[in-house]
């Protein structure tokens, strides 16, 4: 047994990250299989952390021998390695489908962009795994300034859009760490599981309710909740692809898991719906971000614009099964982390398929010819977006209908109605493009209709896509939504339901 497994995975990530710029002096090829063999093994040890935590309990390792807490703790319980394993997968699938795109989307750039990726996921990782509040914040800035990065090395706009989410990030990182500065002042304590014993006998600090403020609010603008959302349509959609589709399954989810384990784990159920009601606040904001998310959306012609309005909707969804602050909510909420992980990682993915064959993904464009040329990625494409719309047995229907049963326990039939509605908005937006792919008559072929831009013949495949590099993640991911939906009872009852908070 490896009493060092919590820390294994961000140990790996840091230390490939640091070697790539070093090993791809001379040849930058090395960049992608070295990534890619951190990223599988991620996935693995992570994998082995989670029948470990499911069969022995929680996991714990000191750094240095030194006990908590007094020294850093790094802490596996049910729900931190559970939201591991969903992100180094989802990393893992959009790290195999960048071998085929970063010769047109990161022309020249493949060693700085492997090296941010692996960045990102340490941190994302040791955010995860941390049960320091200080050591959180380290790995929030290596997450963050990494994803700058990642954004900014897209197109012309990119660089803006990354600056403008670095003004914003900066702000929210800045929030987070004030609020940490009241709580240490009041509690004397980091350790998450120390500064929750010591709370309950200090909850009449004014200094408390100031701590969780600033700390909900500078997570809510990593989170992109509404209306501290308005950083993510430029950076979803002047990011490379391949960046999109790595930060938007990813990005937002780790936020969300810190507004959880702070909220529920650290400060309390009681406190946070009861004595300083700050649930109620994010549930609403959710509620008026799923709709203003939606409509937004509808009214987008190019394809990654649109699914970054939408990710503001479904982040909706997970704020609002975090302000509901029930059992049925909670589940809702960390069941839509995993869906949304999965749904909007396809769906990027099959917007840089689009990208890399057609040179576009501007929704006005879109045409018959589209289910001919790509069949696989336009399957996949449908398969998610059935799933985001919620139709059963896809994975997106069993999160909304626990966050509608949330709902309805909480006697709110507002929140309901916009559950309702946002799906019936989702629908709106997807089907107007599986209409144009899917229903209109095909366009008369034109001349040169199988050649490449560069007037070569096209290479056939068996199966009607050229690369398979760019098909399988895809395929896969998409296939994914349908097993965790047929599943979703056994993910709720053995997973799910064992990382309810206490007094939820």
């Amino acid at each position: 047994m490896l009493h060092n497994s919590p820390a294994l995975v961000p140990l790996l990530l840091l230390s490939t990250a640091i070697s790539i710029p070093v090993l791809a002096i001379k040849k930058a090829k090395v960049a992608y299989p070295l990534a890619m063999a951190a990223s599988l093994l991620s996935v693995v040890i992570s994998c082995y952390n989670v029948f470990r935590v499911w069969g022995n309990g929680p996991l714990t390792y000191h750094f240095g021998g030194w006990f908590p807490p007094i020294g850093i703790e790094y802490v596996l319980d049910p729900l931190s390695s559970f939201i591991a394993v969903v992100v180094n997968v989802v990393a893992f699938f959009v790290l195999w489908h960048s071998s085929g795109i970063q010769g047109r989307e990161i022309p020249g750039k493949s060693v700085p962009y492997y090296a941010l990726t692996l960045l990102f996921l340490c941190g994302a990782n040791g955010i995860i795994v941390t049960g320091d509040l200080f050591n959180l914040y380290v790995f929030l800035e290596i997450f963050s300034l990494s994803m700058y990065g990642l954004i900014g090395i897209g197109e012309k706009q990119a660089p803006v859009a990354a600056f403008r989410y670095l003004i914003m990030g900066t702000i929210g990182a800045s929030f987070y760490l004030l609020g940490l500065g009241f709580l240490y002042i009041v509690t004397g304590s980091l350790n998450m599981a120390d500064v929750r014993n010591i709370l309950p006998l200090v909850y009449g600090n004014p200094a408390v309710a100031a701590a969780l403020s600033f700390m909900v609010i500078g997570m809510g603008i990593k989170m992109a909740i509404f209306p501290l959302h308005g950083w993510l349509p430029d950076a979803y959609t002047y990011a490379p692809s391949t960046s999109s589709a790595l930060i938007a399954p990813i990005g937002t989810k780790v936020a969300a898991y810190v507004i959880i384990r702070v909220l529920f784990f650290v400060f309390g159920v009681k406190f946070v719906s009861q004595s300083l009601p700050i649930t109620d606040l994010i549930a609403w904001l959710a509620a008026i971000g799923i709709l203003y998310g939606s409509v937004l959306a509808m009214a987008q012609k190019e394809l990654k614009r649109m699914l970054a309005y939408s990710s503001i909707a479904q982040i909706g969804y997970i704020g609002l099964g975090i302000g509901l602050a029930n059992p049925l909510g909670y589940i809702g909420a960390v069941l839509h982390i995993l869906n949304h992980a999965f749904m909007k990682g396809t769906l990027f993915l099959v917007a840089a398929n689009l990208r890399k064959r057609f040179g576009h993904s501007d929704i006005s464009r879109f045409d018959a010819s589209y289910r001919k040329k790509l069949p696989w990625s336009m399957a996949a494409f449908t398969l998610a977006a059935l799933s985001m719309i919620g139709l059963p047995p896809t994975a997106g229907f069993f999160s909304k209908w626990y966050l509608a049963l949330g709902a309805i326990d909480k006697g709110n039939w507002v929140f309901l109605a916009v559950i309702l509605i946002s799906s019936l908005l989702n629908a709106v937006y997807f089907f107007r493009i599986l209409e144009k792919v899917y229903l209109a008559p095909p366009p008369a072929p034109a001349a040169g209709e199988n050649l490449s831009p560069d007037g070569e013949k096209r290479k056939g495949s068996l199966i009607g896509e050229e690369e398979y590099s760019l098909m399988m993640p895809v395929v896969i991911l998409s296939f994914s939504l349908l097993l965790i939906g047929l599943w979703n009872a056994n993910i709720v009852k053995e997973v799910i339901q064992r990382i309810i908070p206490l007094g939820m």
